[in-house]
C-alpha cells in the first residue's frame, strides 16, 4: 500500500495572528522579560520569512516556528552568559538565604538598569525557568503567577483555591525550588 504524504505550506501573513500571542508567552516564560521575548519572537518571524524558499513540508509550520524561536532563545542566551560563572555564585548565596523570596524577586527583576546585574538576573531566570519547569503542575503555576506579580487574592481566584491552599503550595514550591537550586549550586 502506498501511503501519499501531503507537503504542508507555509502561511507567513498568518503567523503574526496564528502565532505572536502563544510564542511570546512561551519565550517569556524562558528570558522573563516582555521586551525580550517580543524581539526574539519578532527576529523568529523574520529568520522564518527570509528561510521559507529552503521549507520542506516536512513537519507543521508551528513545529517548524517553534524549532527556530528555539534557536533565537539559545542564541540569545549564549549572548548574554558571558558573567555565567558569577550569576551561578549569586544564586548559590541567594539558595543559602532562609527567605525564600528572592525567587520572585530574581525573576521579575529582568529590567535591571546596570548591565552586569541585568546580565546575571538573566542568567539566573533561566535557571530558576529551567528548575520551576520540574515542579508539580500545580506549584509551578503558582510560582509562575507570583513572578508575573499576581496578587494573592488574583491567584485564588483564578485557580480556584483558598488562600490557605495557595500558600502551603506555595511554600512546597519554594522549598522544592530550593533543594534543587541547592543540587544544581553544589
Amino acid at each position: 500500500m502506498n501511503t501519499v504524504i501531503k507537503k504542508r505550506i507555509l502561511n507567513p501573513e498568518a503567523w503574526v495572528e496564528s502565532y505572536n500571542d502563544m510564542f511570546v508567552t512561551y519565550t517569556l516564560n524562558r528570558v522573563g522579560h516582555l521586551e525580550t521575548a517580543r524581539d526574539l519572537v519578532q527576529d523568529t518571524f523574520l529568520a522564518a520569512f527570509l528561510a521559507a524558499p529552503n521549507y520542506k513540508g516536512d513537519a507543521k509550520e508551528s513545529t517548524w516556528l517553534i524549532a527556530i524561536l528555539k534557536r533565537k532563545i539559545i542564541d540569545y542566551y549564549r549572548k548574554c552568559n558571558t558573567r555565567k560563572g558569577k550569576a551561578f555564585m549569586r544564586a548559590g548565596e541567594a539558595n543559602r538565604n532562609q527567605n525564600y523570596n528572592w525567587l520572585e524577586e530574581k525573576v521579575a527583576n529582568s529590567a535591571c538598569e546596570d548591565e552586569i546585574t541585568k546580565l546575571d538576573s538573566q542568567v539566573v531566570n533561566d535557571i530558576i525557568h529551567t528548575t520551576i519547569e520540574n515542579l508539580p503542575a500545580r506549584q509551578a503555576q503558582i510560582i509562575r503567577l507570583k513572578t508575573l506579580g499576581w496578587k494573592t487574592n488574583d491567584i485564588c481566584e483564578e485557580l480556584g483555591i483558598n488562600q490557605s491552599n495557595l500558600w502551603v503550595t506555595l511554600h512546597r514550591a519554594r522549598k522544592s525550588l530550593k533543594f534543587q537550586l541547592g543540587s544544581l549550586m553544589g
